[in-house]
Order: C-alpha cells, then structure tokens, then sequence
C-alpha cells in the first residue's frame, strides 16, 4: 500500500556546512551607519549646514540683544545716581551759603585764589543774562527733556556720566527757580564762588550747579570729537569700547 505522507526535504549534512561556512565568513555583517552630528543632519534638500549656520548667528545675535538689555538699566541708574548726587551736592552748598554767608564778609580761601560770598543771581550760568529770569526755567525744561531723549538708547558709562552731571545741574539751578525768592519762575540762583576777587571782577560768581553743567558739557563734546556713541559703540569700532 503506498504511503500518500507528504515529504519533507531536509538539507543534507554537507549543505549545512556549506551554510555554516558562508554565515561565519568575515565581511558579511550588515553595513551600519553612524548617526549624524548634532546639529548637522541634512534635510531633504540638503539645507542643514546652512540651517545649522543660521542658527548659530541667531544665537549670537539673541546673545548682543540680551548683553543691551543688560547694559541699559545699569547707565541708567548710573545718570540718575550721577545727577541725584550734583543735586544734593548744589543744595547743600546753597544751604550754607545762606545760612552762614548772609550778611557776612566773604571767606577768603587759597591767599586769595577763591573767595566764598553770597551773590543772588537772576541771570542763567555764570550770571549771565540777568534781564530773562522767566526764559531760563523754560530753557532748563528743554534741557531736561533732551537729556530724556539722549538716553533712550544709551549703553555706555562715560555719557552716562556726561548727561548726568549736565542733568544734576540743570535740576539744581531750576530748584532755584521755582522755590526761591521772589517768586515760581522768577528765583534767584544763589552762588557763592569767586576766583582771584571777592566780587567776581575776574571770572563770574559760580555754585556747585554750575561746575556740574561746564563739567558735562565738556565731557560731552570730547565724547563726540572722540567718536564714542551713547549706544556703547565707537565709530570705527565695535561695541564695548566704552
């Protein structure tokens, strides 16, 4: 009787071997691929140094933007402190000149080279212009209000320094001008500085406001004739130069 159990070939001892043989021989492994950098693992069309490039200026470029937002606070806070401290200083002087200097003969200081006396001035800086004592606090008000626009972009110590001593000054003199006698807008400025005579025949009697206002006055225009920027820049050079 035939048996109708379907076979089942099975490979044949040297066949096996053959098969062992080929699986064991070196070379034959997969092919494996390291993983691309970080960063530099093209697109489909190729764009990823490019992509990576990009990136990395706009790093450099959040990094400039976080290094100003910075550094504006800390001028601000520098003129504010600058110009608090010329104000106080004015006021003080100011106080003391009339409390101590009234009526009295004036203080004679270095053999003569400075003198101390109480002069009431209705003039600007210096006495001068006596005859437009209501023009000056409107002058002042510009002033303060240029100071303001100046620092809207500024970012670098020295005019800070600048804008603030010319700030502190502007504001001790206007003080003056509003709360003085004989009236709001019509005060007189009280001085008490005289060099080489003691009724400012040589050089004009001058206070502590005043000595602000020259001082940054000049600071200012050797920062412009030097070419430094409010911004912390410097014309023919990068930023960070101040």
């Amino acid at each position: 009787m035939a048996d109708d159990t379907p076979r089942t070939d099975t490979p044949t001892t040297e066949a096996r071997r053959t098969e062992a043989r080929r699986t064991e021989a070196p070379g034959t492994e997969a092919p494996t691929t390291d993983p691309p950098a970080t960063g530099e693992t093209a697109g489909a069309d190729g764009t990823g140094t490019d992509r990576t490039a990009a990136d990395l200026a706009g790093a450099d470029r959040a990094g400039t933007a976080g290094s100003d937002d910075q550094a504006r606070p800390r001028t601000w806070a520098l003129l504010l402190v600058i110009a608090v401290v010329a104000l106080v200083v004015d006021q003080v002087t100011k106080h003391l000149t009339v409390t101590r200097l009234a009526d009295e003969e004036p203080v004679r200081l270095l053999s003569g080279a400075v003198y101390l006396v109480l002069v009431r001035n209705s003039g600007a800086a210096f006495s001068l212009g006596t005859d437009y004592t209501v023009v000056f606090p409107l002058i002042t008000m510009v002033v303060i209000g240029w100071i303001g626009w100046m620092a809207r972009d500024l970012r670098s110590r020295p005019w800070s320094i600048s804008l603030g001593l010319v700030l502190g000054g502007a504001l001790g003199n206007l003080t003056d001008r509003l709360f003085r006698a004989p009236g709001p807008f019509r005060g007189h400025v009280v001085d008490m500085v005289s060099v080489f005579d003691e009724a400012g025949q040589v050089f004009p009697v001058f206070n502590a406001a005043d000595s602000a206002l020259f001082c940054g006055v000049v600071l200012a225009i050797y920062l412009e004739l030097t070419g430094r920027r409010r911004n912390g820049t410097r014309i023919g050079a990068g930023r960070g130069d101040d």
